[in-house]
């Protein structure tokens, strides 16, 4: 398996080794050494490289690398979550209306093309104000921002998922071995499962890492419009932070900045990578 990974492009691996890592932080972010993310230090906008502070501190004295580590998990648990789940409903209602067609067909046809007429950021954006606002002037709590995101983010996502969905099933079920399964009387069900949907996986999965970076460019807008994760726990609420103290301590934007545009390029090489070797997959078909 190394051999073949060593064969492999170099954006291909470079893109493995980032994601790999970030996803070695979001999963054992508890277990690692150093400072809290959330409790502030004696350092006040310390350097970095400064001793104990690898990445430095904020102007509140919170350490920036911790604030990375904590970051990477809950950015990629908003941005994953969002996709499978939507990915996983946009796709079953995108195969279904593409095989059975008519009235169903067409409806669906219809609400994904006013769902996708909105920006995504803008209707994130009525979503989460909607669904996440105060009540009695008492802040939605984190946790409930953090579900009300992955809720807006799910819609969001099931129509773009399910377009290509839709898209793949048109062409497939007019083959001549769908055909035929369908002149022996095999179910519609089991056609759709054995047939459907594992020549409709690969073009899922390359849109489904792009997706999984449009998600997290997603929340780090929603955070800056001041919507989003609060206090630092994200990657995106870190730069809604730092943003305010460019001048005295750019490091604080910086680091999430690379972080979020190192993950968005990896996954979107994946998404690229994937897309190929299936362009390549049904030229042979």
């Amino acid at each position: 398996m190394l051999n073949r990974f060593w064969k492999k492009p170099l954006g291909f691996k470079l893109s493995t080794v980032w994601i790999i890592f970030i996803l070695f932080l979001a999963i054992f972010r508890d277990l690692l050494p150093g400072p809290a993310w959330d409790e502030s230090t004696e350092a006040l906008g310390v350097s970095p490289g400064s001793p104990g502070h690898f990445f430095g501190t904020t102007q509140d004295g919170f350490d920036v690398l911790a604030g990375i580590i904590n970051g990477a998990r809950l950015s990629v648990l908003v941005a994953v979550t969002s996709v499978l789940i939507g990915g996983g409903i946009g796709t079953f209602i995108g195969i279904t209306a593409a095989y059975f067609k008519g009235k169903y067909d067409k409806v669906v046809n219809v609400v994904f093309n006013m769902m996708l007429s909105i920006p995504n950021l803008v209707l994130s954006l009525a979503l989460i104000s909607v669904l996440a606002a105060t009540k009695d002037g008492i802040p939605a709590s984190d946790s409930r921002k953090v579900f009300v995101m992955i809720i807006s983010l799910i819609i969001v996502i099931i129509p773009i998922l399910g377009r290509i969905a839709r898209s793949a099933t048109l062409q497939w079920s007019t083959r001549e071995f769908i055909i035929a399964s369908k002149s022996m009387g095999t179910k519609d069900m089991t056609i759709i499962k054995k047939h459907i949907v594992p020549n409709v996986a690969p073009a899922i999965l390359a849109i489904g890492f792009f997706a999984i970076g449009v998600v997290i460019i997603v929340e780090g807008s929603l955070s800056i419009l001041g919507i989003g994760i609060a206090g630092g726990a994200s990657w995106g609420s870190m730069l809604a932070i730092g943003r305010s103290y460019l001048e005295f301590s750019p490091w604080e934007t910086y680091f999430p900045v690379a972080c979020i545009a190192f993950t968005v390029l990896s996954t979107n090489y994946f998404g690229d990578y994937v897309r190929a070797n299936l362009d390549k997959r049904e030229s042979k078909i």
